[in-house]
């Protein structure tokens, strides 16, 4: 995991506990601070062990840290599109995108997954969830730019729990049958275990699984109910990390910034089709400049050879030692067997198979560039006409 956050200073803010706390700390869990909350970065299976068993079964993951929040208003998915590149407006009812906040240069202020919300109990609107080092800034931000034109309501009275793995949805059909059915980037109001939740199919490991926003009252009795599962198990913010850099995932304030636009980061796909030709969103004169001409650097997959992991911050550079990049996410890929990392490079370096030389501890180690992502995503989309079943058509 990235070392984010140190031991706080003497006179710094006291570190938040989530609704979970209580429930980590019976499992076992080896606490960090991390974004100013205390979290669990493993459990006594550790973290290799608990990144396995998210590939290959399910796990549980307390993203309760994580800001949640509630535009209202007249037409609040007009107000936040003017502040985001991506198609808010289009958004169908229960439907979400994973869009990015941009500053005046296009630079990447947070990503963030907003779902438009037609619900009995949150009502209308659009449900934003935000990284949890932003979330402050970022109702500033929304506060500061939505003016009249759109409400921002924190929802701090909730919870935010994330199923992942291939054994998810089963797991979930056992307390709400109809879960199993809903589409990747999908949400609806289910009831699970007694408890009214927000359920919404999305993750961030690559694999299928769901986000689960309720009442932070509520979700250690959820909590503990999935762990009574028996695919399921418990993860921290180790495996996380692990789980997010092989599926080629960005982690705010490592791999992109507000010094990174979405063309720099390999995500221009999340700029809609109408906002490619109408712009309307900041920093768009120089990001639609940067998606017609390239970017002068790249996010690009990196594969070191040999066993030497390049962690964070390492240098880049080419063939002949000229600094070309650096490392912005790296370590041990559990699942690909091998040292795994991200990085920008100049776009003259960015081509699969780029011989690379990168200087960890001063030592040059040769790697390449390599596809995005590391282990396939395998997010549940089902097929618009499914193949006919052996013994039909």
């Amino acid at each position: 995991m990235p070392a984010q956050d140190a031991v706080p200073a003497q006179d710094a803010a006291p570190l938040r506990r989530t609704p979970l706390y209580d429930l980590h700390q019976s499992l076992g869990a080896r606490m960090v601070p991390f974004a100013g909350y205390e979290m669990p970065v493993q459990y006594p299976a550790g973290i290799l062990a608990e990144h396995l068993h998210t590939r290959a079964q399910a796990g549980l993951f307390d993203v309760s840290h994580m800001g949640q929040l509630r535009l209202a208003g007249a037409d609040p998915a007009a107000a936040l599109e003017a502040l985001v590149p991506g198609d808010i407006r289009g958004l169908g009812p229960m439907r979400m995108r994973y869009t990015l906040l941009l500053n005046d240069a296009g630079g990447i202020l947070d990503d963030l997954m907003t779902t438009r919300l037609m619900t009995t109990r949150l009502g209308d609107g659009l449900f934003v969830v935000v990284n949890a080092a932003t979330k402050d800034a970022d109702l500033a931000h929304l506060r500061a730019h939505l003016g009249a034109s759109a409400t921002v309501e924190p929802l701090d009275d909730r919870a935010l729990l994330a199923l992942q793995g291939p054994a998810a949805a089963t797991v979930l059909a056992r307390l709400a049958g109809g879960v199993a059915l809903l589409p990747f980037m999908n949400a609806a109001e289910i009831v699970l275990d007694g408890r009214p939740c927000l359920v919404t199919r999305s993750g961030y490991t690559g694999e299928d699984g769901f986000e689960i926003s309720l009442g932070a009252a509520d979700a250690p009795g959820l909590a503990e109910t999935l762990l009574a599962e028996p695919e399921v198990m418990p993860i921290g913010l180790g495996a996380r990390d692990t789980l997010r850099l092989e599926a080629g995932l960005c982690l705010w304030g490592h791999d992109i910034d507000d010094t990174t636009t979405p063309i720099e980061a390999d995500l221009a796909w999340t700029i809609g089709k109408m906002r490619r030709a109408e712009g309307g969103f900041p920093g768009a004169a120089i990001v639609l400049r940067q998606l017609s001409r390239g970017a002068a650097r790249k996010r690009v997959g990196i594969r070191p050879d040999g066993r030497a992991p390049a962690r964070e911050a390492t240098p880049i550079a080419d063939g002949a030692g000229n600094p070309i990049g650096r490392v912005t996410s790296g370590g041990f890929g559990p699942s690909v067997g091998s040292p795994i990392a991200m990085g920008y490079v100049e776009a003259a370096h960015a081509a699969d198979g780029a011989a690379l030389s990168l200087l960890v501890r001063g030592s040059p180690r040769p790697a390449r560039v390599a596809p995005l992502p590391f282990v396939a995503h395998r997010y549940h989309r089902p097929h618009p006409n499914p193949p006919p079943r052996a013994g039909e058509g």
